[in-house]
């Protein structure tokens, strides 16, 4: 009997079935032994209607929709699938960073209205790269990643990442600070690049804007929950104590009904473009999808087989 599920979101398993061939169903059973998960969120009740279950492999990075507890009581393997699109994600936030560092966006926004003059109408806080601190906040794949190609174009780099070695900055030619607080107070830019835990849920709030250089600016490509809340943002940036903000993820997906969400959706002049959202897109390419795809049906098959699988995320 078949005993691989796709949960949801995949319609056309034609690269899942490279992989797991007759093991692949289409039909939810209770002799199912390993679930390929995007959004489902896989709680106590929908494991208890799989006696069989051995394992869970998540097609992303985040796993906060599946209760890593309960399948760690049970010896179910939970694992994610986070190298696969490493350089899209990373390529997005350094976008992003580049767009605030020339204000791209802003003169889009802004030169519409220009009457007189043209090239003279030059915002007076942009600066070279060499001369913007780019703070980045967990510094592992993703966030090494884009260390390193920030460096490479000419930003002063620095990260805060309690859980790395020390030496680490080295191997990224970065400075390290040893607090948050030391970060925030340094950084023209912040890039958001950690995963989302107890600890970081809604890490962006007053407190953390409080502490930010006045004028800097704050990019997430990297989990919607670490920012508090959508408005938190909006004071801020109504008064420039935050200069731009670009968002990949957000706290609420689709976004709900907020003041900033509402004057960003009715291009309010006050923003000037400084604030971008793309729809938690940064994952992908044409490439990455696929690969994402593939290793995650490869790890299924790992546990079919009786392997120990990659990337184990609750501690079996």
């Amino acid at each position: 009997m078949t005993k691989a599920f796709i949960t949801d979101y995949i319609n056309n398993p034609t690269i899942e079935k490279e992989v797991l061939g007759i093991d692949l169903t289409d039909d939810f059973h209770s002799n199912i032994e390993v679930l390929l998960v995007w959004h489902q969120h896989i709680d106590k009740y929908y494991i208890d209607k799989l006696p069989q279950l051995r394992g869970v492999v998540r097609y992303g990075v985040g796993y906060d929709s599946i209760d890593l507890d309960y399948t760690n009581s049970k010896k179910i393997y939970v694992c994610n699938t986070p190298d696969y699109g490493t350089d899209e994600v990373s390529d997005t936030a350094i976008a992003m960073i580049m767009n605030i560092a020339r204000g791209i966006s802003r003169y889009d926004h802004l030169c519409r209205n220009y009457k007189i003059g043209w090239q003279e109408n030059t915002l007076n806080n942009i600066k070279r790269n060499s001369d913007i601190k780019l703070g980045v906040i967990g510094a592992g794949r993703i966030g090494g990643s884009v260390i390193l190609k920030a460096n490479s174009i000419g930003f002063d780099t620095c990260f805060f990442d309690p859980y790395l070695s020390r030496g680490y900055e080295k191997l990224l030619s970065s400075e390290r600070v040893d607090t948050l607080g030391e970060l925030l107070m340094e950084s023209d830019i912040v890039s958001l690049n950690c995963p989302l835990s107890d600890e970081t849920c809604g890490l962006v709030d007053d407190n953390f804007i409080s502490h930010m250089k006045e004028g800097s600016s704050l990019v997430n490509t990297a989990r919607g929950g670490l920012i508090s809340d959508m408005d938190t943002l909006y004071q801020p940036l109504k008064s420039g104590k935050l200069s731009n903000v670009a968002l990949d993820v957000l706290p609420h997906e689709p976004p709900c009904n907020s003041l900033l969400i509402n004057s960003w959706k009715n291009k309010e002049d006050w923003l000037e473009g400084r604030l971008i959202i793309n729809p938690h897109t940064a994952y992908y390419s044409t490439q990455s999808y696929t690969e994402m795809r593939q290793k995650t049906a490869l790890n299924a098959k790992r546990i079919l087989d009786g392997q120990i699988p990659f990337n184990i995320v609750n501690g079996l």
